[in-house]
């Protein structure tokens, strides 16, 4: 429990990293806007034309009485609509980090500068990290939907169906939340898909910890948009816990004079001006392989 109420403080301490650095709080807004009214445009032209669509879709209609007809055709309307809905809160948080790639990178490389520096920046075009989110993004969704077919399933058995259901998907979709959200630090830190999913499960408790308290909280109607800044605040904070990286000296000196911030040129010359002989990797260790690629023990 007590790495799961950990988890919890990640989600919070978030929503106050961009409490007391406004700007960024509506910078990162930016994208889930972008994204919430491109849903809304597609959700009205659904309901608009959601008669036309169940006529469509129902040609074997048309010959029965009006009643009838007009009967199925709402059922059918309806159900176009609502999986239109449901679709749309799959898929939101996904597109919302597609879209917001570039912000939520910004965003997620200032928290860490804050608090005390974190991986240099990739040295990648930018569409070829886009592409690599979408990739990414993809595979979480179809893993959620795979385990959102089986619990649906499961619903339909009588008592469990009512209790314990609601609880899994509960902890299923936190925990590929998480997945998602922090994928970019931890991307940054060198590690693969595959390597993500293991060290998160490997901190299971409190990636649930975090993942099903944003899961309950997007849940209010709009508090979304309002806490994704947050959430991927404190998916960075949550990522550094997991996969900490070692500064170098020098590193992380750049900042806006935010908290934390060092402010001028790093005041110590280097003394290898040939170039340091012992210099680390950019995992803080000799190069080599990736540290990060195999399970970390749980303390």
């Amino acid at each position: 429990m007590r790495d799961f109420g950990a988890g919890l403080r990640f989600l919070f301490n978030g929503q106050r990293w961009v409490a007391r650095h406004g700007r960024w709080w509506g910078f990162g807004m930016i994208p889930a806007l972008i994204a919430l009214v491109g849903y809304v445009a597609a959700l009205v032209v659904l309901v608009v034309y959601a008669g036309d669509l169940a006529e469509w879709a129902t040609p074997f209609a048309d010959g029965w009485s009006e009643l009838w007809r007009d009967a199925v055709r709402t059922v059918v309307a309806v159900v176009a609509v609502g999986a239109g809905g449901l679709l749309a809160m799959l898929t939101f948080t996904m597109v919302t980090l597609l879209i917001g790639e570039p912000f939520y990178e910004s965003l997620s490389a200032k928290v860490e500068d804050t608090e005390g520096g974190g991986p240099p920046e990739p040295d990648v075009p930018l569409w070829r990290e886009l592409w690599v989110a979408a990739r990414d993004s993809l595979a979480v969704l179809l893993r959620a939907a795979a385990f959102g077919i089986v619990l649906f399933l499961c619903g339909f058995i009588p008592v469990v169906g009512q209790t314990v259901v609601p609880v899994l998907a509960v902890c299923v979709s936190g925990f590929y939340l998480t997945v998602e959200l922090t994928g970019t630090p931890l991307q940054k830190r060198g590690l693969s898909q595959k390597e993500r999913l293991r060290l998160l499960r490997s901190r299971l408790p409190m990636t649930l910890g975090f993942g099903t308290g944003l899961t309950l909280l997007f849940l209010v109607p709009g508090v979304t948009v309002l806490a994704m800044p947050g959430a991927v605040a404190g998916a960075t904070l949550l990522a550094r816990e997991v996969s900490p990286y070692e500064v170098e000296d020098g590193e992380g000196e750049d900042g806006d004079g935010g908290e934390g911030d060092q402010q001028g040129p790093y005041p110590y010359q280097d003394p290898y001006q040939g170039g340091n002989p012992y210099r680390q990797g950019p995992y803080g260790k000799p190069p080599g392989p990736n540290p990060y690629a195999v399970d970390p023990q749980v303390g």
